[in-house]
């Protein structure tokens, strides 16, 4: 496996699960190595993260303060980025949309596994508590996977 110097996650909007994501991974990787981002494939404006997402976070001692979603661009596009999907069909965007993305991976699909993240939006608000156990397992994967090529 490669290394990278950037990580993003991205979702349809970058305001619930590639926020959550980004979030969780910063405070796992904050040795600096990797720079951790997120961002939506359609982001209108810059929106503040979901609300419950962002009660989620600071139940689990996050802080949410500082996220804006922002809109996926070519110029995040590079060899030594690694993107990660929350579901299949977003990396055949990604692929379709955007040129020279060879290191575009679902979220499972990087740490061996398989299948998309279901969307949050409209649930209620233990299922976004489920979404987060989830996705906390699925970044310690990716953790363990980007330090053992440092």
């Amino acid at each position: 496996m490669k290394q990278y110097s950037k990580l993003i996650f991205v979702d349809e909007d970058d305001n619930s699960r590639s926020a959550m994501a980004k979030i969780i991974a910063q405070s796992r990787l904050s040795s600096g190595a990797i720079t951790v981002e997120s961002r939506g494939l359609v982001v209108l404006f810059p929106e503040p993260i979901n609300q419950k997402v962002a009660a989620v976070l600071i139940s689990k001692g996050y802080n949410v303060d500082d996220h804006e979603g922002k809109q996926l661009v070519q110029e995040d596009i590079g060899e030594d980025v690694l993107l990660l999907t929350m579901e299949d069909n977003q990396k055949e965007k990604i692929w379709m949309n955007y040129e020279n993305a060879a290191n575009v991976y679902t979220l499972a699909e990087f740490i061996g596994g398989s299948g998309d993240l279901a969307p949050l939006f409209g649930e209620a608000l233990p299922e976004y508590g489920k979404g987060y156990e989830l996705m906390d397992t699925l970044i310690e994967g990716v953790v363990i996977c980007l330090r053992a090529n440092e």
